[in-house]
């Protein structure tokens, strides 16, 4: 997606491969103002994600369809979650629209 002069770029990508993931993410240090993850499964078993993750210096907003705490005993912890600004879970695909709106507001908040 492309964006006129001054409008922000905003970026989807979808993979399910952990490394593909980490590439994404040390890219993101240089071209995003802010990073939306679901990391899925991968919350729960990724340090790889985590120290990514931890070199961003922009907000971070980790985000998940279901509610983690209301599954598994297994998916109650994550990885991601000490990594991230917010964490957004249990909305479904709203949860989409409520990281971008969460994302937008501190990227302002920082400018």
């Amino acid at each position: 997606m492309t964006a006129a002069a001054g409008e922000a770029q905003i970026v989807f990508r979808q993979t399910n491969h952990e490394g593909v993931l980490v590439d994404w993410i040390q890219e993101a240090r240089e071209s995003a103002q802010a990073l939306i993850i679901n990391p899925a499964a991968y919350s729960h078993t990724s340090v790889a994600l985590h120290d990514a993750l931890k070199t961003l210096t922009i907000p971070v907003i980790e985000l998940h369809l279901s509610n983690p705490a209301a599954r598994e005993a297994f998916r109650h912890h994550s990885y991601v979650s000490s990594a991230a600004t917010g964490v957004i879970a249990g909305f479904g695909a709203v949860g989409y629209e409520l990281a971008v709106q969460a994302a937008l507001t501190k990227v302002r908040e920082r400018a």
